[in-house]
C-alpha cells in the first residue's frame, strides 16, 4: 500500500514541468524582456552589477548549456568532456587592412606644435625619443631641429652600483653621439647635470647658452675647444660647479668681446675670474653673477668697483647674492670712476651683516640713471638719506627688508618718506620688512600713494611691511588708494588686531583684509 502511494507521488501530470525548469523559464523571459534579440546589445550579470555590453549576446541555449556546465558530473561524464571533439576549420576570412589610427590622420604642422608644447613643459627628452618608436609621422615630426632648442642632460643619478651607472653613462654618451649630428643642428641652450666626460662641443653651431651644474673635472682644453666650436655662444652658467679657474679665464679670453652673461659661485678661484674682466676682456658684458653657493667661506671678496666700472661699461645686470664683500679703497682725492648707465638692476642682498654703506652704493650707481631695481636686504647701513641722492627717478622694485637681523642694529627711526615721495609714481613693489621706522613717519611715507598728482592710480601692487609698526588706519589708507595691490604682508605687525597678522595674496584676500579693518575695533595702544 505505501508503496503503491509512493509510486503515484512520483508520477505527474502530462506536459508539466519540474520546478527547476519553471524558474530558468522564467529567468529567460526576464532576459529577453531586458535585452530583446536584435536590440544590438546585451546583458552580462557581474558580481554586483548588471552590464549592459554591445553586440550580440548568448541566446537562451548558450545560458542553458553554461549552467548545465555548472552542474555537477559523474565522473564518467567528466571524462567524456574532457576528451576533445573534432571541429570543423573555419574558412579563412579577409584579414582587413590595418587602421593607421589618429596619429597618422593629423597633419605634421599640427603635430609638430602638440609635441612643441610638451617640449616647451618638460623639455625633448626624454619624451621625443620614446614618441619617435611611435610610427613614421610621428617619427618624422620627432625629428624636427626646432623642438630641441633647449635640451638638459643628466648622467645616472649618484649612489647607483659602480658597475650599473659605468654601464648606464657609456649607453648615454653612445646616444649623445648619433643626437648631436642629427637633432643638435639648432641646440640654443644645453644644461649639462653632473658631467663628467667631454662636453658637448660639435654639431652645436648655434649654441647660445651653456649651463655646468655639478660638473667637475672640466679642464681649459675643453672650454676652449666649445668656445671655438660655438660662434654663438654668450652665455655660461657656472654656479654650484668645480672649474678651474684657469679654463674660465682661458673661456673668456677666447670668446672675448662677443660675451654677454656669467653665472659664478663664490671660491677662492673666483679673484682670478674677475681679475680677467677688470682687464676689459669682456667689455659687452650685460649680466654678471656671484653667488655663496650652499657652501660657507669667511674670507670677502674685495671688488674693486671703478675698475670693474671700465673693464663692464655695458653692464645691466649686477648680482652679488649672500655674499661678504667690501669695495677696494678708492684713496682720498681720486677721482670718481665712470659708473654703470646701462645698469638696471643692483641686488646686493644678504643673509648676514656687511659692509654695503651709503657711499658704497654711491660709488657704484652715482651713473645708473635707468636703474629699475635695487634690493638691498640685510643691507642695515644703508638710509633712506643716502637712497634718496641717488639719480635713478623711475625705480620700479626697491627691496630695504631686514629678515632676523634688525634685533642686534640700530636702525634708522625716521625717513622713509624720502623714498615714497620720490619714487610713489613709479614704484610697484616696496618691501621695508623689520624696518624701524616710527608710527608717523610710516603714516607720511604711505600717505604719498594717496596723494597722486592729476588723479592717477599708484601702480603699487607688492607691499611688505612685516614687522614694523604700521597702525589698521595706515593699512586702510593704502589698500584704498593702490587697486591693483595684489600681495600684502602683515605678519608681526604688533599694532593690528588679532587674525589680521598674515600674508594676504591676490585682490580678493587684500579686499576682505580692508573689509576687516573697517569693521573691526580699535586695538588697545
Amino acid at each position: 500500500m505505501a508503496l503503491g502511494a509512493a509510486r503515484r507521488a512520483r508520477r505527474r501530470p502530462r506536459g508539466a514541468s519540474p520546478a527547476g525548469a519553471r524558474a530558468r523559464s522564467a529567468e529567460d523571459w526576464w532576459w529577453e524582456r531586458l535585452a530583446p534579440s536584435g536590440a544590438g546589445f546585451h546583458l552580462l550579470q557581474a558580481d554586483s552589477a548588471l552590464l549592459l555590453l554591445p553586440g550580440p549576446g548568448p541566446g537562451r541555449a548558450r545560458r542553458r548549456l553554461a549552467r548545465r556546465a555548472q552542474r555537477p558530473r559523474p565522473p564518467g561524464a567528466r571524462a567524456a568532456a574532457a576528451r576533445p571533439k573534432a571541429r570543423p576549420r573555419p574558412e579563412p576570412q579577409p584579414q582587413p587592412e590595418p587602421d593607421p589610427g589618429w596619429g597618422d590622420r593629423i597633419p605634421l604642422e599640427i603635430l609638430v606644435q602638440i609635441f612643441g608644447l610638451l617640449v616647451a613643459a618638460d623639455g625633448p627628452a626624454p619624451f621625443l625619443g620614446r614618441a619617435a618608436r611611435v610610427c613614421r609621422r610621428w617619427y618624422e615630426a620627432a625629428s624636427q631641429p626646432a623642438l630641441w632648442h633647449t635640451v638638459t642632460l643628466s648622467p645616472p643619478q649618484a649612489g647607483r652600483p659602480a658597475k650599473g651607472g659605468a654601464r648606464a653613462e657609456k649607453k648615454l654618451l653612445a646616444s649623445l653621439e648619433w643626437l648631436m649630428p642629427n637633432r643638435f643642428s639648432q641646440l640654443q641652450r644645453l644644461t649639462l647635470i653632473h658631467w663628467k666626460s667631454q662636453l658637448v662641443g660639435r654639431s652645436c653651431p648655434r649654441l647660445t647658452f651653456l649651463k655646468l651644474s655639478d660638473c667637475h673635472g672640466v679642464t681649459p682644453g675643453v672650454l676652449v675647444t666649445l668656445a671655438k666650436a660655438c660662434p654663438q655662444l654668450h652665455s655660461l652658467d657656472l654656479q654650484h660647479s668645480m672649474v678651474e679657474s684657469t679654463a674660465v679665464v682661458s673661456f673668456l679670453e677666447e670668446v672675448g668681446p662677443r660675451m654677454r652673461k656669467l653665472w659664478l659661485t663664490y671660491s677662492s678661484q673666483t679673484t682670478a675670474i674677475l681679475g680677467a674682466l677688470l682687464g676689459s676682456c669682456c667689455p659687452q658684458l650685460r649680466v654678471l653673477e656671484v653667488s655663496l653657493g650652499t657652501g660657507h667661506n669667511s674670507t670677502p671678496l674685495q671688488l674693486p668697483v671703478e675698475a670693474l666700472q671700465k673693464g663692464c661699461p655695458q653692464l645691466q645686470v649686477l648680482r652679488l647674492l649672500n655674499l661678504m664683500w667690501l669695495p677696494k679703497p678708492s684713496g682720498r682725492g681720486a677721482a670718481p670712476g665712470p659708473g654703470f648707465p646701462s645698469l638696471e638692476e643692483l641686488c646686493l642682498a644678504s643673509s648676514a651683516s656687511n659692509f654695503v654703506s651709503n657711499e658704497v652704493l654711491g660709488r657704484l650707481l652715482h651713473s645708473s640713471p635707468n636703474l629699475r631695481l635695487l634690493d638691498l636686504r640685510g643691507c642695515a647701513r644703508v638710509t633712506p638719506a643716502g637712497l634718496c641722492h641717488l639719480p635713478c627717478q623711475e625705480l620700479e622694485q626697491l627691496h630695504l627688508g631686514l629678515y632676523g637681523m634688525s634685533d642686534r642694529l640700530t636702525l634708522a627711526k625716521e625717513g622713509s618718506p624720502l623714498l615714497t615721495q620720490k619714487w610713489h609714481r613709479t614704484l610697484w613693489e616696496l618691501d621695508l620688512s623689520g624696518q624701524g621706522f616710527r608710527e608717523k613717519d610710516l603714516e607720511q611715507a604711505l600717505a604719498a600713494f594717496s596723494g597722486a598728482p592729476g588723479g592717477s592710480v599708484p601702480a603699487l601692487c607688492s607691499l611688505n611691511l612685516r614687522g614694523t609698526q604700521v597702525t589698521p588706519s595706515t593699512v586702510s589708507s593704502v589698500i584704498s588708494s593702490c587697486p591693483s595691490l595684489a600681495y600684502l604682508n602683515l605678519e608681526s605687525c604688533r599694532r593690528l588686531p588679532r587674525g589680521l597678522k598674515r600674508v594676504y595674496r591676490g585682490q580678493e584676500e587684500v579686499q576682505w583684509c580692508l573689509e576687516q579693518l573697517l569693521t573691526s575695533p580699535p586695538s588697545p595702544s
